[in-house]
This record gives C-alpha cells, sequence and structure tokens, in this order.
C-alpha cells in the first residue's frame, strides 16, 4: 500500500471575491468546483486546479472570515506549484513584476523557483519541474499554455520535533525518508517522498524547535491531502484501524472519500481517493460555472445559496 502523491492542498481565505481573481485571473487557474465546506455551508469551498480538475492539482479554499494566520511549527508553510521550464520562470517573474507582486528567485534540490505571497500572505513557490509527465491547460486561461500552472508540487511543514512525525510519516503513511537539502535561507529540508517520487510526490519537513505554535487564520493552510487509487480506500480504513491511528473514520466527499488524521506536530493530513472526480455532477465543459451541492446537501440550496456572498 502506497500513497501515490499529493491529492490537495487547503487553506484559508477571509476574502473570497479577492481569492477568486488572484488565483484564476492572476495565476490562470481554472475554478474547476464552486462548492461549500460541508462542515460549514456559510462558507466557500473554492477548488482551482488545471484544465480538468484532475488530482494532485487542487489548491482549495475554505472562505473563513477569520484573522490572519499566526506563523509557527505546527503548519503548512509553503506550496509549490509547478511550471514546465526555466523560460516559464522568466515569464512568471515579469508578470509579477508588472502586477507588483514582490518575487524572489530561490534554487533549492537542485530547483528553480518563485517564491511570493497572495494578498493574504499564502506562501507559494512556483517551481520548475522540467516539464515532466502530462498537462492539461485551461483554454480559458489568462496565461499561455506553455506557461501554465500544472499542478502542486512539493509541500512543505514545520514542526517542532523530527522523529514523531517521521515515525507517522514511515509507519503509518508508507513514505520514505529520501534526502536532505539546505533551503534558500540556510535550514535543512528533509524529503519524504511517496509512489514514484518526484516533485509531484513529496512533503518537505523543517524542523524549528523555537518557533511558537502557529495559529490557522487567513493566509495559512488548512490541511494537505495524499493521494490513493480509488480502490485501496477500504484497504486504507482497516491499516489505520489496526495501527491504532486516531483519525476519523470513512468520510463521504461526493467528489472523493476521505480519512483524517493528525500527525504528532498537529498538522491534519488527509487521504482522499482519486474519483469520482469533479464530473460527478457537471460536464467537463462547465466545471466550476455555478454553485456545485453534494446530493445530501441539495434540500437546503435555498438557504445555503441566500448565506453566500457573490464571487
Amino acid at each position: 500500500m502506497q500513497l501515490s502523491g499529493i491529492h490537495h492542498l487547503t487553506a484559508i481565505s477571509s476574502d473570497a471575491s479577492g481569492n477568486h481573481a488572484f488565483y484564476t485571473g492572476m495565476l490562470g487557474m481554472r475554478l474547476v468546483k464552486k462548492t461549500v465546506n460541508q462542515d460549514d455551508t456559510t462558507a466557500y469551498h473554492l477548488f482551482y486546479a488545471d484544465a480538468e480538475g484532475r488530482p494532485g492539482t487542487d489548491l482549495t479554499f475554505f472562505d473563513w472570515p477569520t484573522a490572519p494566520e499566526r506563523r509557527g511549527t505546527g503548519s503548512v508553510v509553503r506550496t509549490a506549484l509547478r511550471v514546465a521550464s526555466g523560460e516559464a520562470l522568466s515569464w512568471w517573474l515579469g508578470r509579477f513584476a508588472t502586477a507588483g507582486i514582490p518575487t524572489r528567485q530561490v534554487r533549492e534540490d537542485g530547483r528553480d523557483g518563485l517564491a511570493l505571497q497572495d494578498a493574504e500572505g499564502q506562501r507559494l513557490l512556483l517551481l520548475d519541474d522540467g516539464g515532466i509527465g502530462d498537462a492539461r491547460p485551461w483554454s480559458g486561461s489568462p496565461v499561455p499554455a506553455a506557461y501554465q500552472i500544472r499542478g502542486l508540487g512539493p509541500i512543505t511543514i514545520c514542526i517542532r520535533e523530527m522523529a514523531p512525525t517521521e515515525t507517522f510519516l514511515v509507519d503509518i503513511l508508507g513514505m520514505r525518508r529520501d534526502r536532505d537539502f539546505l533551503a534558500a535561507d540556510g535550514g535543512t529540508t528533509t524529503v519524504f517522498a511517496m509512489g514514484q517520487g518526484g516533485p509531484t510526490a513529496e512533503l518537505h519537513v523543517r524542523v524549528e524547535p523555537k518557533l511558537p505554535a502557529a495559529r490557522q487564520g487567513a493566509g495559512g493552510v488548512h490541511h494537505v491531502a495524499f493521494r490513493i487509487p480509488d480502490a485501496a480506500y477500504d484497504e486504507w480504513v482497516d491499516r489505520l484501524r489496526r495501527l491504532g491511528v486516531r483519525f476519523s473514520g470513512p468520510v463521504d466527499r461526493f467528489y472523493f472519500r476521505s480519512l483524517y488524521a493528525r500527525e504528532p506536530g498537529g498538522i491534519l493530513c488527509e487521504i482522499a481517493t482519486d474519483g469520482p472526480g469533479f464530473t460527478a455532477d457537471e460536464p467537463a465543459d462547465q466545471l466550476g460555472s455555478k454553485l456545485a451541492l453534494p446530493p445530501f446537501l441539495e434540500p437546503r440550496r435555498a438557504a445555503i445559496e441566500a448565506g453566500l456572498k457573490p464571487l
């Protein structure tokens, strides 16, 4: 049993309309699902991805009116978004400069990237993945197809102590400790790989024992999700139970099935199936065009829509 890679990352915004404008307008990602947080239907859950909304390309946001994140340990501290080449990075550098968005060129672990933040402080890294694998560019993007964001890259977390988290990642989730590298700021980062590895299947771990504990808020991250094949879901349920892991139990999100558990450093981790996917209730050419609700929320549509602000 192995995780395939990163499935999605869910972050927090207190400005849904500004968030939508940045990720679709500036970054050129496609809004592939406009829905609500299934546990708090007063909040949007917005999914930005490639043209098809494939697993591994989704950067998602809960829309909560909350204070900004207090940065620290026990949190996701950077989300990488992959582009295909150094030429693409150069194009993005010019785009951000024109828009007045500060960026920093970095080279880490043999890969080039551009570090930046959105208006709420969400920490992002555009990463040159060398054009590995296939891409599904979105024809409606303001970004040329060759330069579009291809999907998620490595996710970086910050914890106070390595040993308990490493045990969870390796013994429970089946990752493998692959290598260490020196980050651009001089700190050491440890790479835990999944499946075939590579930038689509890495979790990067920083140990910072002197930092205060993070407090979730706008500009921060709620959880990170890892991919599994649909057919492996029941095996993972049995595995977590057999190993005595405290977890959510089976959760059906309609677009995928999930399992949630916190690693010892406090970061919420999700295991999510690849399917059935976002075309379960919308045709591919209409993804994200209207408010989509899973069947169990459909009877409450009028009330839910009344409580949401237009994007």
